[in-house]
């Protein structure tokens, strides 16, 4: 049955249902619930997200970054009610519904729900391993998920998995509308995850002025004849600065050295089970970190698997060999690549790994040298900002960009300088792969990849 809003008791923003219990979070303090939504809290899949590390490796670095999937997810939940609510009562809200405001609750609730372990390594492998969202929209239409949005919620499913997981469909435009909130330019996503995760890691990036952000939030139709969710005046600061905490996050946390020698150790030992047949794309969706270092470990895994399995275990982690800005035009844009085309990336790791070995005289396994590419980000401010008084010079209606003299490529090449490849190496090939670097990596670049 669905829960009513009529209550002379405490309702919970956004969705108006009677408050429940209280969870108590590490950013938000208190985060209000309703029985419906505790109702998915306690479902098995949303359950395994408490065992699914926000960061990944990043804790081999900041032991204090083991923070959850699950915690992330209740964060973008509690800011989205706190959005729609506010939406709501802006002159362009009247016409999102309860309907609406309980669909788009319940996709940021679940917005991760589909996510593999240790963060995104292993999406970098590419088909035919699925985006976390998509296999979310499996999980979301399920019969586990399914029946609780059914009853508890009286939403449909399928709208919320579509919400979560456009991939290319045409989206009415009342759900674009609402997806805008969840994932965009100043989605709900990104202005928890930047501040959870800098405050686990005790770095000074990551502030955001959350409310005034949300405080600024508006609905207004733009040029092109869409509606969109905008800022009003007072948001045009606090956008910037989710924007800088993103950019310093990525160049300080999510790209260090260490974490990402880590992923591209996982990386490698999924794609050699995957090749070898011992381990199905499909393996991958319901594992949390522990189950999948445990499942990559058994016997009947291959033995680069097995070796880069215990290595992470072991935390005798891959270390910097060779780092490649992008000022090495032609070597960083070849290699960069490579990030599209995982089977040639192995064929080169394996191809360095042979090098050295003709180069030594000595045996070096075939695991023992890997590129780590990361991805290239999408940096997006295609958002509008309505001003009640403009100054003289401005318009009523402007996208950020032009209010703050800015554009995507601005940050896009701070991005490109900051971002490093690496070929990495185990720490008894490391001083060797410095040394050779040119002899192994040059010839290479008159080859397929």
């Amino acid at each position: 049955m669905v829960m009513t809003s009529v209550t002379d008791g405490p309702v919970t923003p956004g969705t108006g249902w009677p408050v429940a219990t209280t969870i108590r979070d590490a950013l938000y303090d208190r985060i209000p619930m309703a029985a419906a939504e505790l109702a998915l809290l306690e479902t098995r899949p949303f359950l395994r997200l408490d065992r699914i590390q926000q960061l990944g490796f990043v804790s081999r670095v900041w032991p204090g970054a083991k923070h959850t999937r699950y915690e992330h997810s209740l964060g973008v939940f509690y800011l989205t009610r706190l959005a729609v609510a506010h939406l709501r009562t802006t002159p362009g809200g009247a016409p999102v519904t309860d309907d609406d405001a309980r669909t788009i609750c319940a996709a940021a609730l679940l917005h991760d729900i589909g996510h593999y372990p240790f963060s995104h390594a292993i999406e970098e492998l590419g088909s035919p391993i699925l985006s976390h969202e998509e296999v979310g929209r499996g999980v979301i239409e399920g019969p586990e998920i399914g029946p609780v949005l059914r009853s508890a919620w009286d939403v449909d499913p399928a709208r919320v998995a579509a919400i979560v997981a456009p991939a290319g469909r045409d989206l009415p435009p009342v759900d674009r509308l609402l997806r805008g909130i969840l994932s965009g330019p100043l989605d709900m996503d990104k202005l928890d995850y930047l501040p959870r995760d800098a405050r686990a890691c005790n770095v000074p990036y990551g502030g955001v002025d959350t409310a005034r952000l949300i405080d600024s939030l508006t609905i207004t139709g733009t040029p092109d004849g869409t509606t969109r969710v905008g800022i009003a005046q007072k948001g045009v600061s606090p956008l910037h600065s989710l924007i800088n905490a993103r950019q310093e996050m990525f160049d300080n946390v999510y790209w260090h050295h260490t974490n990402r020698a880590c992923m591209a150790m996982l990386l490698r030992a999924v794609q050699e089970a995957l090749l070898a047949g011992t381990m199905a794309p499909a393996d991958l969706t319901g594992h949390d970190d522990a189950s999948l270092l445990a499942l990559l470990g058994q016997p009947g895994m291959p033995a680069e698997t097995r070796r880069l399995t215990r290595a992470l275990a072991e935390r005798r982690i891959h270390k910097r060999a060779v780092e490649i800005s992008a000022r090495a035009f032609e070597l960083y844009a070849r290699l960069g690549n490579l990030f599209f085309d995982p089977a040639a990336r192995r064929e080169v790791e394996r191809r360095l790994t042979t090098g050295l070995g003709e180069i030594t005289g000595e045996a070096v396994p075939p695991e023992a040298i890997l590129i780590d590419v990361p991805k290239p980000e999408r940096w997006r401010t295609d958002v509008w900002v309505r001003f009640g008084r403009p100054p003289v010079g401005f318009a009523e209606l402007m996208p950020w960009r032009e209010v703050v003299g800015l554009e995507d490529a601005d940050f896009k090449r701070y991005e490109e300088h900051r971002r490093l490849i690496r070929i990495v190496a185990a720490s008894q090939y490391r001083e060797s792969v410095t040394r050779h670097w040119e002899r192994l990596v040059m010839p290479l670049l008159g080859g397929a990849f």
